[in-house]
């Protein structure tokens, strides 16, 4: 069983940064990062291979988001530019064993969620 945990959520103004991590505790292929805001449905964000050598993003990020990973720790970030107020969601980190995409029903393993609000 694989657990994620995620860190650096919290309270930015819009134009702003924030750094996201999610830490996990076995191993893992590729992870990704999810968003949820309120009334809405989950939505992909971004992704990354178990290498690192293959990324993708939601439209929405693209530009602004970047990916990154550490397997030497298990982790990955999810460093975030250029806030905006629509980004204001619930960021959850997931982790796929043997796939790779944006689709939800790939990933297997999901983290608690860490809250990101962005004032205007």
């Amino acid at each position: 069983q694989v657990q994620l945990v995620e860190s650096g959520g919290g309270l930015v103004q819009a134009g702003g940064s924030l750094r996201l991590s999610c830490e996990a505790s076995g191993r893992i292929f590729s992870m990704g990062w999810f968003r949820q805001a309120p009334g809405k449905e989950r939505e992909f964000v971004a992704a990354i291979t178990g290498n690192g050598r293959s990324t993708s993003y939601a439209d929405s990020v693209k530009g602004r988001f970047t990916i990154s990973r550490d397997n030497a720790k298990n982790t990955v970030d999810l460093q975030m530019t250029s806030l905006k107020p629509e980004d204001t969601a619930v960021y959850y980190c997931a982790a796929a064993r043997d796939r790779f995409g944006s689709a939800r029903w790939l990933y297997d393993y999901w983290g608690q969620g860490t809250q990101v609000t962005v004032s205007s």
